[in-house]
């Protein structure tokens, strides 16, 4: 990690850049209405910076929120980002590492000493601060960790120490937890005298001599309560404690089914060691949901700043899988090549029996492996939805057949071929519905992740079944021969 550097060597600035920096006009607003940064904001912002006019970009950036600030960041190309990131100086906050892109952000601290990564690290809570932190190589991790205060140390190293994506991992370790013998007015004058508590907080956590949740309080209730009263008769018992090695997608089930707004994390004796608020959970279900997409489809990680050689090696992989899937098929193709050459039809008519029979499988597929992820399908209704989807599958391939049935009767004036077609379609739609039920509960089964795997042997089944379906058919009828 290299020390920040007060000037960046000069760059050739076009006199249009210049020009551009000199004459803009402020805008009105700087988003659009999707409360996007306006391409012609950003433009100006780089001209300035490019133009050496820091103080109009400060000025310019300094209207933004945070997150925008970051998305400026995002929108930018990477030797702009350095430009920016030197113009920005100390407007630079915590808060804008904390929303930032990881792999910008990763790019944005490798220009930071560790002590600069430490200070800001510092300002955020301990959820934020780990974000920033854990995907750092290792000997920068130490050195920033080195440059840290004991206590903050210490609450990083401590969250560090859990696996990834566990609660553990993601909760904030700063939270308010009062004993239940004290009264509402005690709390009230806790929370008006305590500097060092954590700003941001909807309840607090009521625990025992042994400092395990007994209870929670809405900080709404305590200002509508006379302060004589004991909190233990003002607290609600009923709470939804979060065990601290919970996979952080069943914490986000969890908030979204009890609707939560923050919720305790407890360590296998139960002790309160931390809490999860909900603004940490919209950010989990966006990165859930959109793991499962990019996996289905083995795009990888999907983000458009991973660098090319890790998006390269992620998608090259998938790839090669399914060329190895792709032999499948062909090889069935190669059996009837015979039955092919005595009727050119076939083959003008089976890549259309395995196209809609690899759809039919895929909308099966999306629903089954969101259904999974949202626990909403389990051992309990696994058989109900296989049948549901065999008559969902029929009731497809009865239309479908009778639409592609008719229609090659016409176009080839062979109502046989027609037939054969139709029967194909329901076999392969069928099947196609079948595999994109079965294939995901039969890799949970086997407690490996639907969302990987599935739509590789979906589309080999799907591709398979059509063309055996299809020719076999089209030999058994006598339409041809092999």
């Amino acid at each position: 990690m290299n020390e920040r550097e007060d000037s960046l060597p000069p760059r050739d600035i076009s006199d249009n850049a210049a020009e551009e920096a000199r004459s803009a006009p402020p805008p009105e607003t700087e988003l659009d209405e999707d409360d996007r940064l306006k391409p012609q904001f950003v433009r100006i912002v780089i001209a300035h910076a490019e133009a050496g006019q820091h103080e109009e970009a400060r000025e310019r950036i300094g209207r933004l929120h945070p997150a925008d600030i970051a998305d400026l960041f995002e929108l930018s190309d990477s030797d702009e980002r350095q430009l920016l990131a030197a113009v920005l100086g100390d407007m630079l906050s915590a808060d804008v590492l904390a929303e930032m892109n990881d792999y910008v952000r990763e790019e944005l601290l490798d220009l930071l000493a560790p002590e600069q990564v430490a200070e800001l690290a510092a300002e955020l809570d301990t959820d934020d601060a780990v974000a920033i932190i854990e995907d750092m190589e290792v000997d920068e991790q130490q050195a920033v960790l080195r440059a840290m205060e004991p206590e903050d140390r210490a609450a990083i190293e401590n969250a560090l120490s859990f696996p990834e994506e566990t609660a553990g991992r993601m909760m904030q370790r700063e939270y308010v937890a009062v004993p239940e013998h004290v009264t509402v007015g005690d709390v009230i004058d806790r929370l008006r005298e305590d500097g060092d508590m954590t700003t941001d907080f909807w309840e607090i956590y009521i625990v025992d001599p042994m400092h395990r949740p007994v209870g929670t309080c809405q900080l709404s209730w305590i200002l509508r309560t006379p302060r004589d009263i004991a909190i233990s008769d003002v607290m609600k018992r009923e709470q939804t404690l979060i065990p601290v090695d919970m996979d952080q997608e069943e914490v986000a089930l969890r908030f979204q089914k009890y609707a939560l707004i923050s919720a305790a994390v407890v360590d296998d004796a139960g002790r309160l060691v931390g809490m999860i608020t909900v603004d940490d959970i919209v950010h989990i279900i966006q990165e859930e949901a959109g793991e499962d997409i990019l996996r289905l489809s083995g795009a990888g990680e999907g983000d458009i700043n991973e660098p090319i050689r890790e998006t390269y090696s992620a998608r090259v992989r998938w790839l090669i899988a399914n060329l190895g899937t792709a032999l499948v098929a062909s090889s069935i193709i190669g059996f009837f090549g015979g039955a092919i050459e005595e009727m050119v039809a076939l083959a003008v008519l089976m890549p259309i029996v395995a196209g809609v029979g690899g759809n039919a499988g895929t909308q099966t597929l999306a629903v089954t492996v969101r259904a999974l992820a949202m626990n909403q399908l389990t051992d309990s209704n696994s058989w109900r939805s296989i049948f549901r989807e065999m008559k969902i599958a029929l009731l497809n391939g009865g239309t479908i057949a009778l639409i592609a049935g008719t229609a090659t009767a016409l176009w080839f004036s062979n109502p046989g071929l027609g037939v054969v077609i139709a029967a194909a379609m329901v076999v392969n739609i069928f099947v196609a519905g079948v595999a994109g039920v079965a294939i995901p509960l039969l890799l949970e089964k086997l407690d490996q992740d639907p969302a990987v795997a599935s739509s590789i042997f979906v589309t080999m089944t799907t591709d398979s079944m059509g063309f055996l379906a299809f020719l076999g058919l089209a030999v058994a009828s006598g339409l041809t021969t092999l």
